[in-house]
Order: C-alpha cells, then structure tokens, then sequence
C-alpha cells in the first residue's frame, strides 16, 4: 500500500501555488516596505486606530516572515492566517470603497491563500518532511 497516493502533479501544483503567492507577496509587497519604513510609516493606512508604524509592522511580518514561512512549507496553515487577514482588511477596509480594479490584487491573493489554507502545503514542503 503507497503512503501517499495523491498523484505527484497535485503537489507540484501545491508547491507551485506557495512558491507563486509567497514568493510575490515577499518580493513585491514584503521587502519594499521593510526598504522604505521610514519613509511610509507615518501616512500609513491605520483601519484599526493602532497607529500607521504598527499597522506597518504587522503587515510586514504577515508579507515577510508568512510568506517566507509558506513559501518553506513551515507551519503553511498557520502562516497563512495574518496574510489571509491582512488582505482581506487591505479588500474590505482599506480599499472597500474603491473601484474592484483597486481591489482586485488583493482579492486575488485572498483567493490564494485560502486556497492553500484548505489544500495544505502539500507533498514537498519542510510540514512534510520534518512533521510526518
């Protein structure tokens, strides 16, 4: 009897799926708002009256550290909740009243990311490897 008999092209598609949407999110979103802090910290979006520097710190760990973390295959569904949180505040909250257009970038990232939230990290993935 295999382990795992789940066909090996689904869990590329996994691994392809984290690497994707981590991977973007780290480089696109992630890095340039640890590059540019200062600058941004103050006039940053504050949908929760905690301040724009905290509310900068928190999406910066949620961009970083979880998507470095789903990336890895590391506490994938663990990881996942701040960036599914994050963007769903970015759709709804900082943007609910903008155009889809505006919005579209981070619904497609929420979509992503609770894709993967009912998928798991998949096959090849450090969960696997260091969990199983």
């Amino acid at each position: 009897m295999l382990l795992n008999s789940q066909p090996i092209s689904e869990d590329l598609g996994y691994l392809l799926a984290r690497l994707g949407f981590g991977g973007t999110m780290l480089v696109q979103h992630g890095w340039p708002k640890i590059m540019r802090f200062s600058e941004i910290a103050e006039g940053f979006a504050d949908p929760f009256g905690l301040g724009g520097t905290f509310s900068l710190v928190l999406i910066i760990l949620a961009e970083v550290l979880c998507s470095l973390l789903v990336m890895l295959g590391l506490w994938t569904r663990t990881a996942l909740i701040p960036l599914i949180i994050g963007m769903a505040v970015i759709a709804f909250m900082v943007k609910g009243d903008a155009s889809f257009k505006e919005k579209e970038l981070s619904l497609v990232y929420l979509f992503g990311f609770v894709a993967l939230l009912f998928t798991g990290s998949g096959r090849f993935s450090i969960d696997r490897i260091s969990f199983k």
